[in-house]
């Protein structure tokens, strides 16, 4: 699925900042595809990019209109349909990572059908799939996984490609969400799979490679959030990994959109998913931790990470403030 760029990034009305994590995801790693972005009254989020209506997008030679918000759902918001039509009609393709696909919609299709332009839903089962086999391939495989949802997975995974990838190993970033495929231009949002095939399809993902070459496989989820352990569990059994780097928000009260939900303990956490990823590996192991600590100080973010890292006798980082080569180097050395 090749995706016409440069993109406007279309932020909706939203107010909750880890809401626009598409949006904000394509413009941290592809910012050379960014021509601005474009709200609706009552938004006040912002990527810091020039806010641009249609036309001035498409003079600045915009040529695909990306939703770059997400929600509990992935529904296709009503009051929506005005821009992504406006967009349309001025000749512009549009992207969407929702659930709801825009090629369900009558009027959009139709719309597409006369500008010549395309409609691009991410989520979706493609190529056909099989169910996992849990076979031995060759190649090494990294999966980020989390306490909860919305901790970092995406961009601890693309930040360790980079810094594995600087120190000469051969190092590729497997997408499993629609941010990533975005990113990377080639993936599977694996959250749209049929239950039965989401471990096929991260085997899909991180065919057998050469016994030096790392897929670093996007996780999702989290084994402790009950919306969405199901996805987790499958990607980690298909991905089969060799070792788990932990991603973790410092200071997160509660398990995202659940507030009755109590986060789980790190320890607890790295066992269970240590034990689940033992059954397709036998030999996994944890290769470190990357810590989202934005809302602290720089000094409180420190002490945190080597609080962690004295605990476990592991890297602790987090990658947007201290990168994350401490990891890359420690695979690089227990290869």
């Amino acid at each position: 699925m090749l995706i016409p760029q440069p993109y406007l990034l279309f932020l909706g009305d939203v107010t909750d900042p880890l809401a626009a994590k598409t949006a904000r995801g394509i413009h941290i790693w592809r910012p050379e595809q960014c021509v601005g972005e474009i709200k609706l009254p009552g938004c006040t989020v912002s990527l810091g990019l020039d806010e641009l209506d249609i036309p001035g997008a498409k003079a600045r030679g915009a040529k695909t209109l990306v939703l770059g918000t997400a929600n509990a759902g992935g529904y296709l918001p009503a009051h929506w349909l005005e821009t992504i039509k406006s967009a349309i009609q001025a000749g512009m393709n549009v992207a969407s990572g929702l659930h709801h696909r825009l090629v369900d919609e009558p009027e959009l299709v139709a719309l597409a059908q006369v500008a010549g332009v395309a409609l691009f839903d991410l989520r979706h089962m493609r190529p056909a799939l099989s169910v996992g086999s849990g076979k031995k391939r060759s190649g090494k495989r990294i999966l980020t996984v989390g306490t909860d949802c919305s901790v970092g997975k995406m961009y601890t995974s693309l930040a360790l490609e980079a810094a594995m990838r600087a120190r000469g190993m051969k190092a590729d970033f497997r997408a499993t969400g629609q941010t990533g495929i975005l990113v990377a231009g080639e993936g599977i949002a694996v959250d749209a799979v049929i239950a039965d095939f989401i471990a096929g399809a991260a085997e899909a993902l991180s065919p057998a490679n050469d016994e030096d070459h790392w897929d670093i496989v996007e996780g999702q989820g989290s084994l402790f959030h009950p919306s969405y352990a199901g996805v987790s569990m499958g990607l980690m059994h298909g991905a089969q990994p060799h070792w788990l780097v932990m991603c973790h928000e410092m200071g997160r009260p509660h398990m995202r959109h659940l507030p009755h939900q109590p986060m789980v303990s790190l320890q607890a956490c790295v066992e269970a998913n240590l034990r689940a990823a033992q059954v397709t590996s036998e030999s996994v192991q944890l290769a470190g931790f990357a810590i989202n600590t934005s809302n602290y100080s720089e000094e409180e973010a420190l002490a945190f990470c080597a609080e962690i890292s004295a605990e476990f006798g592991l890297p602790a980082t987090d990658p947007v403030r201290f990168g994350i080569d401490g990891i890359a180097a420690l695979l690089q050395e227990r290869g």
